[in-house]
C-alpha cells in the first residue's frame, strides 16, 4: 500500500517442487510453492497490516488483531524516509509479535514508488537498513520473515531493473549472515500487471543462495475479475515456487479488486493472505480501515469481511506450531453430491448439491472442470456461475474443504451446455474512462469501464478512443490494444469479452506524454 499520508500516486495502491538448500532448514522455510516452519508443519500467512511506524504508540493492535484469530502481522517500518525504526523498536516489535502468538513480516515502506514518487529509496537502501537492524532479527527465525521493501518500483522500467535490483538485495542480506525467509514484493506498485515478477521469479529465486524467498504480490484494482486472480496464482503453482498475497483489499480508487475470488482461491489452494490494513489509513483510502481508530470492537464492513467473512481469518486461520498450534486433523470432508445446475444462461449457471460432512466442519467448496480448471468458490453448498462461454458444454464437479486446508474427493460429475449468445440484440455497449492517477510524463487509465447495454448478452466488445498528440501507450492489462495513428482500439480479453445485458468489465492502460502536457484520451466508444 502507498503511504498513508500522501494522495495516492498511481495504480497501487505460474509442478515439480525445487528441493531446498543442502543447508539444514533455519526457521521458517520455502518448500516448493509452501511455507513450512522448522518442525517442517505447513505454515499459511492469515493476518493484515498494521501502520507501525507512524503509529508507534498503538502497541495494543498486536493483541488486538491476535484476538481476532490472525496467525501473521506484517509490520510496517522505515528507515528514513519517515521516522527511522531503531533497533530497540524493531526488538520490541518483534517481542510484541512473540507474547500474542503471531508471526511477524516485518516490511520497509521506503521503497514505495521508487522512480516515480519522490524521496522513495532504493533496494539496496533497504537491505543497508535491514543490516542496520540486524542484532534485533538475528535468532529470530522462527518469528520472523523480513519483507525486504513494499512495493518497491512504480510503473515505469520495471524490467530487468526491479529482478536486478531484488537479486542484489537478497544477495546483500544473505552475504551479511540473514538466513530469515525473505519476502519479495512485485513492482507496478506492487501489482505485476506488466507481469515482470511472474517472468523473472525463478531468476530472483535461483540467485538467492538459501533458496528461500517468498513472492508477493498485491491484488487492487488489477485483480478485478476471478480470471485474473487464478491465472496469476496458477503461474507461480506450476512454476513450483511460493507466492502470498501481500496485500489486498475490497475496493481500490483504481477498481474493484474481487476479494471473494482472492479470499476463497487462497484458502483452496493454501495460499496466504494479509489484508490491508488495520487503521490509521488517510490520503482518501480510509475504507480500507479493519477497524475504527485502532478500536477492536469497532470492525467496519471491510474488517468483518476479512475477520468473519467467508474464507475469512476467523475460520481458517492457524496458529503457528512455535507457538503450540498446528493442527491434528488430518480427515477430508466427504465427497458433495452431483450437482444440479439450473438458472443457465450464455455465461453462467447455478448450481447446488448435497452438503458434505465433516469430523470438525466445513469451511467452503470449491468447483472445477473435469479438466481441473477452477470455477468458482462458495461458502455454502451452491454457487452462480458466471464468465462462461456461450454455448459451450460443461463438465463440473465439485470439492469440500475444511479449516485445515484437507479437500474432499470430488464429487459425481455433472454437465450442462450454455446458451448461445453474441450480437448486440439490437443495442450496444458503453464505455468511459477513469484516470486513476497521473504524473508529469504520463498517467494511468484505471478503470476503463465497458457495460454492455443491450438486452441480449455479448461475447465480445471493442473500445476505441483517440490519444491527445505526442501520447503513447506503454502497456495495459484486460484488454488487446493496439494503436494506429492517434486511434486507440481495445478489444475484450479471452476472458472478459461475455457481458450479460447490464453487466461490466473494465480494462486499463499506461501512456507517456510530453513534460508539462496535461492532457489525457478522451472519446472512448464502444461495439460489441
Amino acid at each position: 500500500m502507498r503511504p498513508l499520508f500522501t494522495a495516492l500516486a498511481c495504480l497501487l495502491a505460474f509442478l515439480v517442487a525445487p528441493a531446498l538448500p543442502a543447508s539444514a532448514a533455519t526457521g521458517i522455510h520455502v518448500s516448493g510453492t509452501k511455507i513450512l516452519e522448522a518442525d517442517g508443519q505447513e505454515f499459511v500467512m492469515r493476518g493484515t497490516s498494521h501502520a507501525h511506524t507512524w503509529y508507534a504508540t498503538q502497541t495494543k493492535a498486536f493483541a488486538d488483531i491476535k484476538s481476532l484469530k490472525a496467525n501473521t502481522v506484517r509490520v510496517v517500518l522505515s528507515g528514513g524516509r519517515w521516522t527511522a525504526n531503531s533497533v530497540s523498536d524493531v526488538a520490541n516489535v518483534v517481542s510484541l509479535c512473540k507474547q500474542n502468538k503471531l508471526i511477524c513480516v516485518l516490511e520497509n515502506h521506503d521503497t514505495t514508488g521508487y522512480g516515480e514518487q519522490s524521496g522513495a529509496y532504493t533496494l539496496d537502501q533497504a537491505a543497508d537498513y535491514w543490516i542496520s537492524v540486524k542484532s534485533a532479527l538475528v535468532g529470530q527465525e522462527d518469528y520472523v520473515i523480513v519483507n525486504i521493501g513494499n512495493e518497491p518500483v512504480g510503473n515505469n522500467a520495471v524490467s530487468p531493473g526491479w529482478a536486478a535490483a531484488t537479486s542484489a538485495a537478497i544477495r546483500k542480506l544473505r552475504d551479511n549472515g540473514f538466513d530469515h525467509a525473505l519476502m519479495v514484493d512485485a513492482p507496478s506498485w506492487g501489482q505485476d500487471w506488466q507481469f515482470t515478477m511472474r517472468d523473472n521469479a525463478q531468476a530472483v529465486f535461483d540467485s538467492d543462495p538459501d533458496k528461500n524467498t517468498i513472492f508477493s504480490i498485491h491484488m487492487y484494482g488489477v485483480f478485478d475479475t476471478a480470471a485474473e486472480i487464478t491465472s496469476y496464482m496458477d503461474a507461480f503453482r506450476t512454476a513450483g515456487l511460493p507466492l502470498v498475497v501481500g496485500e489486498f483489499g475490497f475496493n481500490h480508487s483504481d477498481g474493484n479488486p474481487d476479494e471473494d475470488t482472492i479470499m476463497a482461491q487462497a484458502v483452496s489452494r493454501g495460499i496466504g493472505y494479509l489484508g490491508w490494513s488495520w487503521s490509521g489509513n488517510g490520503g482518501g483510502v480510509e475504507y480500507l480501515d479493519q477497524v475504527t481508530n485502532f478500536d477492536v470492537t469497532q470492525l467496519t464492513s471491510w474488517g468483518q469481511r476479512l475477520f468473519n467473512g467467508a474464507n475469512g481469518i476467523a475460520a481458517t486461520s492457524r496458529q503457528a506450531s512455535i507457538y503450540g498450534g498446528g493442527s491434528d486433523d488430518t480427515s477430508p470432508p466427504t465427497a458433495p453430491g452431483r450437482p444440479s445446475a439450473s438458472d443457465i444462461t450464455s455465461s453462467g449457471a447455478r448450481l447446488t448439491w448435497t452438503a458434505s460432512t465433516d469430523d470438525v466442519g466445513v469451511a467452503g467448496y470449491d468447483v472445477y472442470t473435469t479438466a481441473g480448471a477452477a470455477l468458482g468458490s462458495t461458502a455454502t453448498n451452491s454457487i452462480t456461475l458466471t464468465g462462461l462461454s456461450a454455448a459451450t458444454a460443461y463438465q463440473v464437479n465439485v470439492k469440500a474443504r475444511d479449516a485445515a486446508g484437507n479437500q474432499s474427493a470430488a464429487s459425481p460429475t455433472a454437465s450442462f451446455t450454455t446458451l448461445s449468445g453474441g450480437g448486440d440484440g439490437g443495442g450496444g455497449c458503453t464505455a468511459a474512462g477513469t484516470v486513476g492517477s497521473q504524473w508529469s510524463g504520463g498517467y494511468v487509465v484505471q478503470p476503463v469501464t465497458v457495460t454492455n447495454t443491450s438486452s441480449s448478452s455479448t461475447s465480445s466488445w471493442t473500445v476505441t478512443f483517440t490519444l491527445p498528440a505526442g501520447h503513447t501507450i506503454t502497456g495495459s492489462w484486460n484488454a488487446t490494444v493496439t494503436v494506429s495513428g492517434r486511434t486507440v482500439t481495445a478489444r475484450n480479453a479471452s476472458y472478459n469479452g461475455t457481458l450479460a445485458p447490464n453487466a461490466g468489465t473494465s480494462f486499463g492502460f499506461q501512456a507517456s506524454r510530453p513534460g508539462g502536457d496535461t492532457s489525457v484520451p478522451s472519446g472512448y466508444t464502444c461495439a460489441n
